[in-house]
């Protein structure tokens, strides 16, 4: 296990082992305060571009299950088809794992897709820092690697179009109603969420016009960076907004679009919300569910127009979690009601869009 450390921009270190790929590299520094679900993260393309530390303090320890697909053909353990983020900091790696599902350690599937894995990182410390100073870039240096190098800007660097799919795809082909999924770096389980409930799908790629197809609605997936960079598939959603009344439904990034797409602002979080535990109350109302959330960046509800209203609301710092039009059948959501391995509270916003389709 090689000497490591990771820098920040700011330029604090910390030092560690490596037990992943021995590969520098650069991203931006997140953090993930969820206790289990290593492998579903890792598979997230909202990942992309980031180093992500787990803030609980033992991971590994059931190691990774077979890369087995459904009969849809999608990954029926995983939520993409690769590692998505550039490195992962932990504070104690556990090599032997013990699960009756798993195939390989954490480590030797970071090896295997040449992603860098870091052990002994203080992650305690290096949460509490970044909740103090907000998200930044950093490097995870080997030992006698170049330190000078200038880093990149996350912000500046379109993610969503190295994740997304490269051609139409389709799912449940023959089903009586039809949704085009809008690929930002969609989630398997998002897929599966729609046809399980008797939905063909037909994904397409972020920046594809789309407003000449037929279907019965829209859903808008999550996806990584900053959706300043995703301005084509804004332009595509306002011309179908402008001419159908059709039900869209956003998730995350999605929400992020729909809003845009409406006239509002984005701005970015502090350090954004990366967990299973994010508590979301639905406006006008007392009813609050627990949610799972990955993203970096939020819509300013107060900049929404006339005609849309917050429908969502986080319950720890107040920012918005979902939007929705006060007569057309458009919404979205910040949080994941698809999420796996769970909360599963708000899987009923599926069951919902589907009604109206």
């Amino acid at each position: 296990m090689k000497d490591v450390t990771l820098i920040l921009e700011n330029g604090s270190r910390y030092k560690g082992k490596s037990f992943g790929y021995d590969k520098g590299v650069q991203g931006e520094v997140v953090f993930n305060t969820a206790m289990t679900g290593y492998v579903e993260s890792l598979t997230d393309p909202s990942y992309s571009g980031q180093i992500l530390a787990f803030t609980s303090p033992i991971i590994g320890n059931y190691g990774v299950p077979p890369q087995t697909r459904d009969e849809g053909g999608l990954p029926c353990n995983f939520e993409g088809e690769r590692i998505y983020p550039k490195a992962i900091l932990v504070n104690d790696y556990t090599e032997k794992y013990s699960h009756w599902n798993a195939v390989e350690s954490l480590g030797e599937w970071l090896w295997r897709e040449k992603v860098a894995g870091i052990t002994e990182i203080d992650t305690r410390a290096l949460a509490l820092e970044l909740r103090e100073a907000g998200v930044m870039m950093g490097r995870i240096v080997f030992e006698g690697e170049d330190e000078s190098q200038a880093m990149e800007d996350y912000g500046d660097i379109n993610y969503v179009a190295q994740v997304s799919c490269r051609e139409v795809m389709r799912y449940n082909t023959g089903a009586a109603k039809r949704v085009v999924l809008v690929d930002c770096g969609v989630k398997s389980n998002i897929i599966r969420c729609l046809t399980s409930r008797g939905v063909e799908v037909v994904r397409v790629p972020w920046n594809h016009d789309y407003s000449a197809m037929e279907y019965d609605g829209v859903l808008l997936s999550n996806g990584p960076g900053n959706p300043d960079m995703c301005m084509e598939a804004v332009a595509v959603l306002r011309k179908v907004m402008e001419t159908s009344g059709k039900p869209i439904f956003g998730i995350c990034m999605g929400n992020q679009l729909l809003a845009k797409a409406a006239g509002a602002s984005i701005y970015k979080l502090p350090y954004g919300h990366r967990s299973h535990t994010q508590p979301v109350r639905m406006v006008e109302t007392t009813r609050c569910f627990i949610t799972s959330q990955n993203h970096g960046y939020a819509v300013d509800a107060a900049t929404l127009p006339k005609g849309w209203k917050p429908w969502f609301v986080n319950m720890n710092d107040g920012s918005n979690e979902g939007i929705r039009h006060k007569a057309k059948p458009w919404f979205s959501v910040q949080f994941h009601p698809e999420a796996m391995p769970g909360p599963t509270d708000t899987m009923f916003l599926f069951d919902g869009f589907v009604e109206l389709l």
